[in-house]
């Protein structure tokens, strides 16, 4: 089973360190001058958005863990089943786990962690009971797409290059909530549309375009983010939805979030193995 399919990281939300009073000025548009009006909008948008999130306590995450359930889809079906997840993840220096959970047993079922993926700043690796071994190159590929284009990245990196292009796009509905929508473009002609809730400033779907490297096409991703809970002052999404070209493709269900653990360093070695110990 690719678990990478159906379970997929928490990046977009994830945080960045910096000072809650650095926001305007870390908008390049909320700085220079003159400007044009919509772009002045779109970086006044994203400050209140980064406030909204958490401010301080959002910009300054180091690590957390998450749990849940997560479900994958095919053509808009689901595939069967919702396994239960744990996701560890840390900042700086990156890393990633992610743990698949079964739950069986011959006479009373238990919970056993049966396959793993640990990401690293270069690779991904999946970890099984017979060891270590890489992830497919086009898993990676994804998955550090998924990266660059996140909400984090756009935060602490993009909006901090010459030259970028924040600019609001005027009101839209987005899952039954009117939005505010932004655009933020680079130099080098990556681009992310986000949508924000008008009267909360939170975000509601971040999007991308990115296009195949074999057949050329131009697809289109979007991660939609739900039902937020205010978890040690960060507000954090518990229903996160993946679309690629208007199709379903994943869906996971927070059930528990605990950020800056001080995570052990080892959680994030791909020769970590996994335990066999029943949860």
């Amino acid at each position: 089973m690719k678990i990478g399919a159906m379970i997929f990281g928490a990046a977009v939300l994830l945080g960045c360190s910096g000072a809650a009073e650095a926001q305007a000025s870390a908008i390049p548009s909320a700085q220079a001058a003159p400007q044009v009006q919509g772009e002045n909008r779109g970086s006044k948008l994203l400050s209140e958005m980064i406030t909204a999130l958490g401010g301080d306590a959002w910009l300054n995450r180091q690590d957390w863990k998450i749990e849940g359930r997560a479900a994958s889809f095919y053509k808009g079906q689901p595939h069967e089943g919702a396994p239960q997840f744990e996701e560890y993840y840390r900042l700086k220096p990156f890393g990633e786990r992610v743990i698949v959970i079964s739950h069986y047993g011959v006479f009373i079922a238990t919970n056993h962690s049966d396959i793993a993926e640990v990401w690293t700043p270069d690779n991904g690796y999946e970890v099984t009971y017979k060891g270590t071994k890489p992830l497919p190159v086009k898993d990676v590929e994804e998955y550090k797409r998924r990266r660059e284009y996140s909400l984090e990245n756009v935060v602490n990196n993009w909006l901090k290059q010459p030259g970028v292009v924040v600019t609001y796009e005027g009101s839209d509905m987005e899952a039954r909530h009117l939005a505010d929508k932004v655009s933020v473009l680079t130099t080098s002609n990556e681009g992310v549309t986000l949508e924000l809730d008008e009267s909360t400033h939170l975000p509601l779907s971040l999007t991308f375009q990115w296009r195949d490297p074999v057949y050329k096409d131009l697809n289109t991703d979007v991660e939609q983010f739900d039902d937020y809970h205010s978890i040690q002052g960060i507000m954090t999404p518990y229903t996160i939805t993946r679309l690629h070209n208007g199709d379903m493709t994943g869906q996971r269900f927070v059930t528990k979030v605990a950020y800056n653990l001080n995570l052990p360093a080892d959680l994030f070695d791909p020769n970590r193995p996994l335990t066999k110990k029943a949860k």
